[in-house]
């Protein structure tokens, strides 16, 4: 695994890294563009991922929240350029620097420091095949690197780094640093296109804040 490039570029193919994990992730329920998840046994599903996130971001790095996009011709949306903002957490203690608070499908999230998200790392384990026409996500190689993007600034502030379109086969993982800017246009010929995107992180949060994990 190139550890170098992801960090110089903050985007990583692992190609057919879950290939064989396939069957459990594709009997995952979805009922929405993005529909987040708590299962009991998910993260066992990811041992492949789980590895792979310890070698990118250190020895304890576990899964802190999985999300489901499943995008067809009846749900075919589309995302400008954002980091994403917030993590997920079992209860909510005011720690400086956290917030503001939401509460997202039942799960409560508050939006961190730069600095918690530039030590986690983000895996799309890509379900089906996502060509070119099939709405791949974009992202900014470097941005990751920035530090925090307003929504306002994030379109101009992508342009100036290279573009990466990540395409997948199905059971390929795109690993990204999890601030870095990306995108995802409609699709252009729309066929089935479902990622399990799980994020990972390595170190506690501060104060009394606990992540939530997945376990339902």
């Amino acid at each position: 695994m190139d550890v170098r490039a992801f960090r110089r570029d903050g985007a990583l193919r692992l190609p057919r890294l879950m290939a064989g994990e396939l069957e459990p992730l594709s009997a995952l329920a979805t009922d929405g563009a993005g529909v987040r998840l708590k299962v009991a046994g998910l993260a066992d599903n990811l041992t492949p991922v789980t590895q792979a996130a310890t070698q990118l971001i250190g020895d304890d790095a576990r899964p802190v929240r999985a999300v489901l996009f499943d995008k067809t011709a009846g749900q075919n949306w589309a995302l400008g350029w954002h980091q994403d903002r917030t993590v997920v957490v079992r209860e909510r203690r005011e720690v400086p620097g956290f917030g503001p608070w939401s509460t997202k499908q039942g799960l409560l999230h508050v939006a961190p420091p730069i600095a918690v998200f530039e030590g986690m790392a983000t895996f799309r384990i890509h379900l089906d095949l996502c060509g070119g026409d099939n709405a791949p996500l974009k992202v900014a190689l470097g941005s990751h690197r920035i530090g925090r993007v307003t929504a306002r600034e994030a379109a101009a502030r992508a342009a100036e780094f290279p573009l990466m379109i990540c395409e997948a086969e199905a059971g390929d993982v795109w690993a990204y640093s999890t601030p870095i800017l990306h995108a995802s246009d409609r699709a252009r010929t729309p066929s089935r296109r479902r990622v399990l995107q799980v994020d990972y992180a390595a170190t506690s949060l501060p104060g009394d804040l606990q992540r939530a994990g997945l376990e339902g």
